[in-house]
C-alpha cells in the first residue's frame, strides 16, 4: 500500500473545511477570446519553469473563468501560468502576485482555422456498441449549477421527481463516475453535487454487467449511466460552495468537496437550509424494492403513524416547512492489485411541520361515511448510517464484501382535532439494523464460474405512540375518562441467506446451478394500554397483546440458462424452494405450521431487431407467503382510525406478470421512442374486511379468495430539432385494475383506469434565452359493478421557465407552476405559483451573487383532491409563502 491514497482523504477533509471557511491559496482568472466572450473549458496548467512540469490543473467555467489552487508546499517561485484551448494558441504568464488576476487574451490560431470552420452546429454524441455518449458541453445552459441540471435536458433521459433517472422509459440500475461505483444506486448525491462543469461526457451503458468475470457469460438488461470526468478535473479538488441568507428567517449554506483521481474518488460535503429543500431525498436507495426482493428480505414496516393524509401532490419544497441539516461523506480509495475500499457515512437531521386539514368521503351501497380530521404537525428524524465495502473486481474473480449500519430515531407530535375530540399524539419510532453482504466468484481453469454468497441481517424497531386524553372513551374505556392511550409494537428479526452456485459457459449457453438455505426469526410483540387518570396503566382488553413467535425457514435451488448473444438474448430460471414456516402465540391458543413447495419459473428475452432496436418479453409466476404482520391476532390500534387485528391462517399469494416492450433508437438523429404494454395479476386466499363506522375502521383478514389484476400500456418519444435547437418529449400512460374490497359486510367490486398524458420541450433560442415547458393530464375514473357508480376526478399540471442571459456575468430566470384540479360535482381547484431570479458575477472576487423570490405571489394554501376506489379525499395544506433568499457561491 502506498501513502498517497491514505492521505488523500485527510487532504480531502482539509479542503472541506478551508472550502467552508474560505480559505485557500489560488491563481484565478478569465479566457476570453478577441470580441471579449469568455472561452468555456479552456485548461489551465501551472507549471513550474524549472523542469517544466506540471503541478496544478484547473477548467474553465461556462463563462471562461477558473480558480487555480497551488499544492500546499509548493515554492511560489519560477510559477508560470499557462491557458490552452482548442483552436486557439497556448499563451502564458508568470506568476509575480497572487492576489492579481491572470486573464488572457486568445487569439485564434492559424493552423486549426479549418477545424474550427468546420465544426459541426449539432450537439456531439458518442457511439461505441451498447454505450452512447452525451457531449455535455453541447446541451448545458449557463444556468446549470449540477449535472443533474444537464440530465433533463439530455434527448432520451428523464428524471423522475425523486431523481430516479430514465433512459427511454427504463429506470437505471447505477450511475458510475470514471467507471467507479461510489454511491450504488444512491446516485441523487452525484447528480445534485458534482459540477456539469467538470463532466465531459454522459455515458449510457446497455446491458451493463459491471462484474467483469461474469460479462459475456449472463444476460443482462440493465442500463446504467458513466459521468467521464474531464482529465484536468481529475487532478484536484473540486467544489461549489454557497451561503445565503433571506426572509422571512430563511438561510441556505453548502460546503462541499470532491475528488475524482484513478486512485481515489470522493464526494463529501455538509449542507443546511431551511428553506423547504428537503435534504433526504439527496439518500434515496433507488433499487431497494429490487435488492430485497433479490435477497428475500424485505425489512418489516413501520406498522404505526400519527394519521391518514397524504403528501400533496406538489414539489416538496412547495410544502416543506424544514431546518434541515446533512453530513455526508462518501469515499472509495484504491488499492494495489484492483483491490477497492468504500465509505458512505451520513447524518442527517430535520426538524419539520405540517398543517393540514382533511375530509375524507367513503361510498358505500346506500350510504356514505365522512370523517374529518385537523392536524398540527411535527417530525424530527435523526438518522445515521454508515456503509463500509471491501471490492475487488478482476476478470479472474469478484469478492464483495458490504457492512451496513442504520439507526433511525424519528419523533412525531401532533396536535389532532377529529369529529368532537381534541388530542395530543406522540410518536416515537427507533429502528436499528446491521447487515453483512460476502459476494465471492471466481473462474476456474475449466473457465466455469463458481459462487459462494452469505447475508446475514438484525434489526429492530421499537414504536410507541400516544393518544390522549380522553380520545374515544366509549370504545377504548367503558365510557370512562382516561388521560392516554399508549400503543407500542417492535419487530426484532434476525435474517440470514447463504448459496454456492456453479456457472458452466459453453459457445452458446451458460448453466447456473444453485442450492442455499436462508432462515428468519421473529417475534412480534404489541400492547395498547390505557393510562388511568390515576397514573395507573391497564390494559385496554384482553385481546389488545401480541407475543408471536415466527420461524421461516427454506432449502432452495435453481437451474438458470442464459444466451448471451449479440442478436438474441434470453433467460429461462427455474428455481425450486421448500419452505417451512412456524408460529404460535399461546395467549391465543395458537400454534401452527406451514409447509410448501414452490416452483416459481421466470423468463426473459431479447430480440435485436436492427441495429439499435430491440424487442423485450418477460414472464414471471411467483408463490409469495405472507409475513407476520399478516397474522397477529390481537388488535393493534394501527393508526387513531384504524384498529387492526388478523386470523390466523397464512397468507398465500400467486403473482403473475408478463410484459412486452419495443426501444427504438436513432442516436444520430437524436431519436428515442419506447412502447410497453404489461398485465399483472395476484392471487391470494384472504380478504381484508372493513367495518367503517362514523367513528373509526376496523379491519381483520378472512380466510376468503381474493383477486386483483392491472393492464398497462405505456410509450414515449424524445427527439432533438436541431434547426429549432428543441428538445421535445412526450409520454402516454393507460392502466385499468381490477379489485375488490369487503366494506360493512359487503363485497365490492372496482375497476379503476388511470390515463396520463404529457408533452415538454426544452428550447435555446439563440445564444441568451432558454424556454423550457412540461404539461402532464391525468384523469382518474373509478367504477364500481354493485351500484354502477362512478367517480371522475382531472389533474393538470404544467410548469415552465424563461432563462435569459444578456451577458456572461448577468443571469435571469423567471418560472411558474399551475396547478388544476377538476371534479364532477365540485368546484375546481386551481393554484399557480411564480419564482424569479437574478445573478450577478463580480469578476474580481470570482463571486455569483443570485437573488431569488420563491413563491413570490405568497401562495399560503393548497387544496386538493384524491380519488382511490370508493374513497374520495378533500385536503388542505399550509404552504410556507414568499421566501425571499440573497445566496453567494463561488467554487472551490
Amino acid at each position: 500500500m502506498t501513502g498517497k491514497p491514505i492521505e488523500t482523504p485527510v487532504l480531502l477533509f482539509i479542503a472541506l473545511l478551508l472550502s467552508i471557511t474560505g480559505f485557500a491559496q489560488t491563481i484565478s482568472g478569465t479566457i476570453r477570446d478577441s470580441t471579449g466572450k469568455g472561452i468555456p473549458y479552456a485548461s489551465i496548467n501551472l507549471k513550474n519553469s524549472v523542469d517544466n512540469r506540471i503541478i496544478g490543473y484547473a477548467v474553465t467555467d461556462a463563462i471562461g473563468t477558473y480558480t487555480l489552487h497551488i499544492p500546499l508546499g509548493a515554492s511560489l517561485v519560477g510559477l508560470v501560468v499557462e491557458a490552452t484551448s482548442i483552436g486557439y494558441k497556448t499563451q502564458s504568464r508568470p506568476v509575480a502576485d497572487l492576489h492579481l488576476a491572470y486573464d488572457f487574451t486568445m487569439t485564434v490560431s492559424a493552423n486549426q482555422l479549418r477545424s474550427v470552420e468546420i465544426k459541426n452546429s449539432r450537439p456531439v454524441l458518442r457511439i461505441h456498441g451498447d454505450t452512447l455518449g452525451y457531449k455535455v458541453s453541447e446541451f448545458a445552459g449557463a444556468q446549470d449549477r449540477v449535472i443533474g441540471d444537464v440530465l433533463k435536458k439530455l434527448p432520451g433521459i428523464t428524471v423522475g421527481t425523486d431523481g430516479t433517472v430514465f433512459y427511454n422509459n427504463k429506470p437505471i440500475s447505477n450511475l458510475y463516475i470514471n467507471g467507479d461505483n461510489l454511491l450504488d444506486d444512491r446516485y441523487n448525491i452525484a447528480t445534485s453535487t458534482i459540477p456539469q462543469g467538470v463532466v465531459d461526457q454522459v455515458q449510457v451503458i446497455q446491458g451493463d454487467q459491471p462484474i467483469k468475470v461474469l460479462q459475456n457469460k449472463v444476460m443482462s438488461e440493465d442500463v446504467a449511466l458513466n459521468l467521464a470526468i474531464k482529465k484536468g478535473a481529475r487532478m484536484q479538488v473540486i467544489g461549489q460552495e454557497s451561503v445565503g441568507a433571506g426572509l422571512p428567517g430563511k438561510y441556505d449554506a453548502d460546503g462541499n468537496a470532491m475528488l475524482f483521481k484513478d486512485n481515489f474518488k470522493g464526494i463529501n460535503y455538509l449542507k443546511l437550509n431551511n428553506t423547504g429543500y428537503d435534504l433526504q431525498q439527496e439518500l434515496v436507495a433507488h433499487n431497494l424494492t429490487n435488492y430485497q426482493q433479490l435477497i428475500d428480505n424485505a425489512m418489516p414496516a413501520a406498522l404505526l403513524s400519527l394519521g391518514t393524509a397524504n403528501n400533496p401532490a406538489l414539489s416538496r419544497d412547495r410544502y416543506l416547512f424544514n431546518q434541515s441539516g446533512l453530513l455526508n461523506i462518501n469515499d472509495l480509495v484504491k488499492m494495489h492489485n484492483s483491490l477497492q475500499l468504500r465509505m458512505n457515512a451520513w447524518y442527517f437531521h430535520d426538524n419539520q411541520r405540517q398543517d393540514y386539514s382533511q375530509q375524507s368521503s367513503i361510498f358505500l351501497p346506500g350510504d356514505t361515511v365522512r370523517y374529518t380530521e385537523t392536524q398540527h404537525t411535527r417530525f424530527q428524524p435523526n438518522n445515521l448510517h454508515m456503509q463500509f465495502t471491501l471490492n475487488n473486481n478482476t476478470n479472474k474473480y469478484y469478492l464483495d464484501d458490504a457492512f451496513v449500519l442504520d439507526n433511525n430515531r424519528l419523533a412525531y407530535h401532533s396536535s389532532l382535532t377529529t369529529g368532537d375530540a381534541a388530542v395530543n399524539q406522540v410518536f416515537h419510532d427507533n429502528q436499528l439494523s446491521f447487515s453483512n453482504e460476502f459476494n465471492l466468484i471466481r473462474s476456474l481453469r475449466s473457465h466455469d464460474v463458481i459462487q459462494t454468497y452469505s447475508y446475514i441481517s438484525r434489526s429492530a424497531e421499537p414504536e410507541k405512540r400516544t393518544i390522549g386524553p380522553d380520545y374515544q372513551p366509549a370504545i377504548f374505556n367503558a365510557g370512562s375518562q382516561y388521560d392516554q392511550l399508549i400503543q407500542t409494537v417492535n419487530v426484532p428479526t434476525w435474517y440470514t441467506t447463504n448459496y454456492v452456485s456453479l456457472k458452466i459457459p459453453s459457445g452458446v449457453v451458460t448453466q447456473s446451478y444453485k442450492a442455499g438455505l436462508s432462515a428468519q426469526s421473529q417475534t412480534l410483540l404489541s400492547n395498547l394500554n390505557v393510562a388511568q387518570v390515576n397514573d395507573k396503566l391497564t390494559p385496554q382488553s384482553d385481546s389488545a397483546v401480541n407475543h408471536l413467535n415466527w420461524t421461516r425457514t427454506k432449502l432452495y435451488a435453481a437451474a438458470d440458462y442464459d444466451l448471451p448473444g449479440t442478436i438474441f438474448q434470453a433467460n429461462l430460471s427455474l428455481p425450486v424452494s421448500l419452505q417451512q414456516i412456524d408460529y404460535s402465540e399461546h395467549r391465543y391458543a395458537l400454534d401452527k405450521q406451514s409447509t410448501r413447495l414452490y416452483f416459481n419459473p421466470a423468463i426473459r428475452v431479447k430480440y435485436r431487431v436492427s441495429t439499435e432496436n430491440y424487442l423485450s418479453l418477460s414472464y414471471y409466476y411467483r408463490n409469495e407467503t405472507g409475513t407476520i404482520e399478516d397474522i397477529y391476532p390481537g388488535t393493534i390500534l394501527k393508526n387513531y382510525l384504524t384498529l387492526y387485528a388478523n386470523s390466523s391462517d397464512l397468507v398465500e399469494k400467486q403473482a403473475q406478470h408478463a410484459s412486452a416492450g419495443f426501444s427504438y433508437r436513432r442516436s444520430l438523429r437524436l431519436l428515442f421512442a419506447s412502447l410497453n404494454i404489461s398485465y399483472d395479476h395476484l392471487a391470494a386466499n384472504k380478504i381484508a374486511s372493513i367495518i367503517v363506522a362514523d367513528n373509526l375502521q376496523q379491519q381483520v383478514m378472512l380466510p376468503f379468495p381474493n383477486a386483483t389484476s392491472s393492464w398497462t400500456v405505456s410509450g414515449t418519444v424524445s427527439k432533438y430539432s436541431f434547426v429549432l435547437k428543441t428538445t421535445f418529449s412526450a409520454g402516454l400512460q393507460w392502466q385499468s385494475a381490477q379489485s375488490v374490497q369487503f366494506q360493512n359486510e359487503q363485497l365490492l367490486p372496482f375497476n379503476t383506469t388511470t390515463e396520463t398524458g404529457s408533452l415538454g420541450t426544452d428550447t435555446k433560442v439563440g445564444d441568451h434565452v432558454i424556454l423550457d415547458y412540461k404539461v402532464t393530464l391525468i384523469r382518474t375514473a373509478s367504477h364500481s359493478a354493485v351500484d354502477a357508480s362512478a367517480s371522475h376526478l382531472d389533474q393538470l399540471q404544467q410548469r415552465a421557465s424563461l432563462e435569459y442571459n444578456p451577458l456572461t456575468d448577468l443571469q435571469f430566470k423567471l418560472s411558474g407552476e399551475h396547478y388544476l384540479t377538476r371534479q364532477q360535482g365540485n368546484h375546481d381547484l386551481a393554484c399557480f405559483f411564480a419564482d424569479a431570479s437574478a445573478k450577478l458575477r463580480v469578476g474580481k472576487w470570482k463571486t455569483f451573487f443570485e437573488l431569488s423570490a420563491v413563491n413570490f405571489g405568497n401562495v399560503t394554501t393548497y387544496r386538493a383532491s384524491s380519488l382511490s376506489a370508493n374513497t374520495f379525499t378533500a385536503s388542505s395544506y399550509a404552504l410556507p409563502g414568499r421566501i425571499i433568499l440573497l445566496k453567494m457561491m463561488w467554487n472551490l
